[in-house]
């Protein structure tokens, strides 16, 4: 299946996912991730599926939308893996263009430092990149990055492609209680992403099991610092709960019910049922 929904998107409105990777390939085994540990790490692109088979496919899932009269404001590329890893990105995107639909990719940033890369995602019209850190200690604890992942080459590569699409860029950075919550820590994660200049950041914390059993939220006061250090920065940030992956096409786990959302921090209300 190559495709799922439309459903709501906390950040996207209506979106229909796009499936490009096969669940766990992936640059990053992240410790808060939901689905386990990567299964396959590595950082060269390659073909998974056929390019033209994911078109037919979305093109297919987007008419039945449109004869039922479902809304879809984006189709976005948000596998259980990381979508630039797909060497056929860009032919995808240039194929589903002609559909008037705009493109979305949810990338955790890993191989933003490769020139293809930057090419095509420039082609969509709204990137987000994860930024949980740009320590690099902190860097290898909390996304488990392949071996051969260099992060002071991730960080220029941000940089570089936030200077060149002409597209909304987003960031993410997910908050692990004890590892990258810490004023200081957050204060140089803040300093960075403000150089990017991106339309919003959203700030997110685990809401599922997450592969390690150590990983906890942060608290509501940790969050609350978090947002108050990234506005300082005039960063446009916002509050993100929840899970943007295959929850589109399957029933919903209940939530971890154990931390109280802040009620000083702005959050988006328009989300999928995570």
């Amino acid at each position: 299946m190559f495709a799922f929904g439309p459903v709501p998107s906390r950040r996207l409105g209506h979106s229909l996912g796009i499936n490009n990777i096969p669940p766990k390939v992936c640059t990053y085994s992240c410790v808060y991730c939901q689905l386990g540990r990567t299964q396959k790490m590595q950082i060269e692109r390659g073909t998974f599926y056929n390019p033209n088979e994911i078109a037919k496919y979305v093109k297919k899932k987007t008419q039945r939308a449109k004869d039922r009269g479902e809304p879809i404001d984006y189709l976005t590329f948000v596998p259980d893996g990381e979508p630039t890893l797909d060497i056929h990105l860009g032919k995808e995107i240039d194929l589903l263009k002609g559909l008037g639909i705009n493109i979305a990719v949810i990338s955790n940033a890993s191989l933003i430092w490769k020139e293809d890369v930057q090419t095509e995602l420039c082609s969509a019209d709204w990137v987000s990149l994860k930024v949980d850190t740009i320590a690099g200690d902190i860097w290898h604890k909390i996304n488990g990055p392949h071996r051969e992942l260099e992060l002071d080459r991730i960080l220029q590569g941000m940089s570089e492609f936030s200077r060149t699409f002409s597209g909304e860029l987003t960031t993410e950075t997910m908050l692990v209680r004890g590892v990258n919550d810490d004023p200081d820590e957050l204060e140089r994660t803040a300093d960075f992403i403000a150089g990017l200049k991106s339309k919003r950041s959203y700030v997110s914390i685990p809401t599922r099991p997450p592969t390690e059993r150590w990983v906890d939220p942060p608290t509501e006061e940790g969050v609350n610092v978090a947002y108050q250090i990234f506005s300082e920065k005039t960063i446009d940030v916002e509050y993100l709960i929840g899970y943007e992956g295959n929850a589109f096409a399957e029933i919903p786990e209940p939530l971890n019910t154990s931390f109280t959302i802040p009620t000083n921090v702005r959050q988006n209300r328009n989300f999928c049922p995570t």
